[in-house]
């Protein structure tokens, strides 16, 4: 007999604080853990400079950038379903819509605190605010990543005001109130801003014409479609997988599938513009220093197979039909598949990006055919240490946040049958 899972939710409640588990203490320790590691690492680097990393001048942009540009993408889900509540009148989502917009922010406060330490001079952090180069596209980045890391606080802040006891303080309760009754026009202010510097840092590779392989027009739309993929993926993966440790149902199960379905078209339009951009380079434009710059990474890097089988395959094919498929859709375990797929797709496309223009080098010799050394880099165990501390952070936070704030209103326990239902692969 089918279980009904209609039911009325209950009043949004942070997850039950009954006993702790002994996993969850475990799961928490493992973080700190980590994060000692990356406090540790970041001092290191603060105190001896960069020279401590496998950086250069021949390659100065690596695993810190990667973990930037990375963090920035996934937290495009932020924005996204922002839009959908409160532009797009699509009230349901507003269930996912506050993890969204917590993600979205340990998304970008990562970039920044991966930025602080890649910059070398990390007491000069404040710069671009006061010493504005307009000309410049990573400016236009900054001054965006400011005001938009600004947006999602405006946009939490309500969120954290009625989960804690501040909401015994008028002002503040009236404050969030205020703020809530503002949420449209904070969402258009922030998709704006989002989506000028989500398609910005595409640009930074595509306008760069020293560097052929990565001049691109399709770079910034690239950018933006794989960053609202992989955002959404990440939003609904952490969103299953904590209604499954914590035994609740986080949000209703046709939120889910919506999600999952839009998550699907965003790898399909990714997918399909990737696949035009690569045929428009190899069979329509065959710039000669573009085809050079493919030759020496499939000699010298794996870059042909992280491409294909981690960028195409891996990271949109395979999961868009996951995604699509209305019986792999409604499998909450098909689902905890294939959003980690999109996720490690989007890392692995900035890994390539952000690598392969630099391996390439810069200059070359047509009269005699010989290639100038191609420039080779390894991430040194400070900067892997430094990662791993701004991974944890960013799982503390979210992990933290599910269990005691209200960041899933129409979270609910699941009785027993309910959840038999659900791991099943039934829908309502």
């Amino acid at each position: 007999m089918a279980v009904n899972t209609r039911v009325q939710p209950a009043l949004a409640q942070p997850a039950p604080r009954g006993k702790t588990s002994p996993y969850f203490v475990a799961w928490i320790m493992l973080l700190v853990v980590m994060l000692v590691i990356g406090v540790v690492s970041a001092v290191h680097v603060i105190i001896n400079g960069l020279g401590v990393t496998n950086l250069s001048d021949e390659l100065p942009w690596g695993l810190w950038i990667t973990v930037d540009l990375s963090s920035i993408g996934l937290g495009a889900g932020a924005f996204t379903l922002s839009a959908a509540v409160y532009l797009f009148g699509l009230k349901r989502y507003e269930a996912i819509a506050r993890a969204a917009v917590l993600v979205g922010l340990l998304g970008y406060s990562s970039a920044m605190i991966a930025l602080f330490l890649d910059i070398g001079r990390f007491d000069r952090f404040y710069y671009p605010i006061l010493y504005w180069n307009v000309h410049s596209v990573l400016w236009e980045i900054t001054m965006c990543v400011i005001l938009y890391s600004t947006v999602l606080v405006i946009e939490l802040l309500p969120v954290i005001v009625e989960s804690t006891p501040l909401k015994n303080v008028k002002l503040l309760r009236d404050l969030s109130h205020f703020l809530h009754r503002l949420m449209p026009i904070v969402a258009l202010f922030g998709m704006g801003l989002s989506l000028l510097h989500q398609s910005s840092l595409g640009a930074t590779y595509g306008i760069l014409t020293a560097r052929p392989f990565w001049y691109s027009p399709s770079a910034p739309v690239l950018f933006i479609l794989s960053a609202i993929a992989a955002g959404v993926s990440l939003t609904l993966f952490v969103t299953i997988l904590s209604g499954r440790l914590l035994n609740r149902q986080m949000v209703p199960l046709d939120v889910l599938e919506g999600v999952a379905k839009f998550a699907g078209f965003a790898c399909l339009a990714y997918l399909y513009l990737k696949l035009w951009s690569w045929a428009a380079t190899n069979y329509y434009g065959r710039v000669p220093e573009q085809q050079l710059g493919l030759e020496i990474l499939a000699q010298f890097t794996p870059y042909n197979f992280t491409f294909w089988f981690g960028e195409v395959l891996f990271g949109a094919l395979v999961p868009a039909i996951f995604f699509l498929w209305r019986p792999l859709r409604r499998n909450r375990y098909a689902l905890l598949l294939a959003a980690p797929m999109v996720i490690a797709g989007l890392v692995i496309n900035r890994w390539n990006m952000t690598l392969s223009g630099f391996v390439i080098p810069l200059d070359w010799s047509p009269g005699v055919g010989d290639v100038f050394p191609v420039n080779h880099y390894e991430p040194a165990l400070v900067e892997w240490g430094v990662s791993l501390g701004i991974v944890a952070y960013s799982w503390l936070a979210f992990t933290l946040a599910v269990r005691w704030l209200k960041l899933y209103p129409e979270a609910r326990a699941l009785s027993t049958g309910e959840r038999v239902y659900e791991e099943e692969g039934h829908g309502e």
